[in-house]
């Protein structure tokens, strides 16, 4: 099984299978406009531009369950995107992350790619735990995301191979990016 299989909703409502996406990475994350990460948009949007050459693709799914920051359509939180951070990669309808209304993409890539557990060394984790303790308590045990701007990266094959904690250091995102970019290129020309 790879996320292939599944059907995403593109924000006009038409479905969108995963299988046109095979042969690329792909960068999934859960956003929200009204998040004290939401400033990653400019980040996300800079590895768009930087690797739009490449077979590589970011995908913004908004979300409204972290202490309801994503209070209106999907449409306006894709255009709040556009107006405020340029934002040009693919967003689709609002999903739910986590509880009995997972969208299926999004249980399958926590099955794939479980929860590492909060790194109390991190100054920026431990203040994550703290608001997922206060804000969404619900979330904190397992591998439910603890907040907006999760991401998950996926190999060419479909393959659900890192999770990002929002906390995590953009830089190493784009280094995975990278290597997966250099692999593709390298079994190619092999």
């Amino acid at each position: 099984m790879s996320i292939h299989q599944f059907d995403v909703e593109r924000l006009n409502g038409e479905k969108l299978s995963l299988s046109q996406y095979e042969g690329q990475i792909l960068l999934i994350v859960n956003t929200a406009s009204k998040c004290k990460f939401t400033p990653q948009f400019e980040d996300l949007q800079k590895l768009y531009d930087e690797f739009k050459n490449e077979p590589f693709e970011i995908f913004g799914f908004p979300c409204n369950q972290f202490a309801g920051q994503e209070p209106g359509s999907g449409e306006e939180a894709a255009e709040f995107c556009r107006a405020n951070y340029g934002v040009s990669f693919p967003m689709f309808s609002k999903v739910n992350v986590n509880g009995p209304e997972t969208h299926p993409l999004y249980k399958y890539l926590k099955e794939q790619q479980p929860f590492r557990g909060f790194n109390e060394d991190d100054v920026n984790e431990k203040l994550l735990k703290l608001l997922v303790l206060e804000k969404t308590p619900e979330w904190y045990v397992g591998d439910e995301l603890k907040w907006n701007f999760t991401k998950f990266l996926v190999d060419q094959k479909g393959n659900v191979i890192r999770r990002y904690e929002p906390t995590d250091d953009m830089f190493e995102i784009k280094k995975d990016i990278q290597r997966l970019i250099r692999y593709q290129h390298e079994s190619a020309t092999a």
